[in-house]
């Protein structure tokens, strides 16, 4: 972590509050926040003890006491939120999705390049400590060859037509919110797939409210994937491999365990995923040592994936007819 890096916080919503307390947490500055209105703006800097409350987004990002600046806003205000950051000469971390189509995110990581600012997707579960052990497993050769990964992300969300879950205007539905997880999970294994299947069930607003999805990919490997918006799952995750599988415990995209696991059911490695917090800090450390490194981009999760990623995303919205209001 760069101690000189100050954050600033777009939106003051859940998401940023969550994020927020994992950033103090663990030592990470922040000093504004700005909000559609003053009295959002003083109660979230009040909550945190923030030294900075804006009546505006625009007021945040022109704060000449911000480094960095979070993007907690709903999915079809991301793109343009970071853009107006990225124009003030700040860095950004974008809560997911990156944007709310593939166009937005490569209009957001063309105009980074050109400012020669970061610009990074957060992804938060590509840095938990499980997934780091996970990666060196699969890179070591102790799962063998890789076959298949299952994964689900089912919640039991508010269902009311107004809540932004239901709300088409606002990027609703089960895909953005709780199927990117496991999709950018399957990027993070197996990269980009070959073949993309699937299905849908609408909710009564014509938002996604259970999707399933399979990704097929050039060595034979597939991924197997459910989200649900109305309903709670296992939400666990298996990885399988000729030589051994990994099941991570629920809820598998947060801090968790994982067992290693041979063909003929020996446990070969336990990991405990013990961190503090939610473990949101680790994309904000992420985001402080690529911009620290002099470099636009790391190698977890560079931009032009999370640009692929809303490819993959797009192309299942095709196939279950999921599609925004002024797209």
């Amino acid at each position: 972590m760069n101690d000189t890096l100050r954050w600033g916080i777009l939106g003051a919503g859940w998401i940023s509050s969550q994020f927020t307390s994992d950033l103090l947490l663990t030592g990470h500055p922040v000093t504004a926040v700005g909000s559609r209105s003053q009295e959002s703006a003083d109660a979230f800097a009040g909550k945190f003890g923030i030294a900075h409350a804006h009546a505006s987004y625009e007021a945040l990002v022109a704060d000449p006491d911000v480094d960095l600046i979070y993007v907690g806003t709903p999915h079809p205000f991301h793109a343009a939120n970071a853009m107006l950051a990225l124009n003030a000469g700040k860095h950004v971390l974008i809560e997911k999705p990156f944007a709310l189509n593939q166009a937005e995110s490569q209009a957001v990581v063309d105009l980074a390049t050109e400012k020669g600012l970061v610009v990074l997707e957060a992804m938060w579960t590509r840095w938990m400590p499980h997934m780091i052990r996970i990666r060196e497993l699969i890179a070591s050769g102790a799962l063998g060859q890789l076959r298949s990964l299952l994964a689900d992300h089912d919640q039991k969300l508010p269902t009311d037509p107004e809540h932004r879950l239901q709300n088409p205007a606002l990027g609703g539905g089960a895909l953005l919110d709780l199927g990117i997880y496991p999709v950018s999970f399957a990027w993070d294994i197996f990269g980009a797939p070959s073949t993309i299947y699937a299905l849908s069930s609408p909710t009564a607003t014509g938002v996604d409210g259970n999707d399933a999805i399979v990704l097929g990919y050039p060595g034979g490997e597939m991924a197997v994937m459910n989200t649900v918006l109305d309903a709670v799952g296992p939400n666990t995750a298996v990885i399988v491999g000729t030589e051994a599988r990994i099941e991570i415990a629920p809820v598998w995209y947060t801090p968790t365990t994982f067992e290693l696991i041979a063909p003929d059911g020996t446990v070969l490695e336990r990991f405990d995923g013990t961190v503090e917090g939610r473990g949101m800090q680790f994309q904000a450390d992420e985001l402080e040592r690529i911009v620290a490194s002099g470099q636009l981009a790391g190698t977890v999760l560079p931009p032009a994936e999370s640009v692929a990623i809303m490819g993959t995303l797009d192309e299942i919205r095709r196939q279950i007819g999921l599609s925004y209001p002024g797209e």
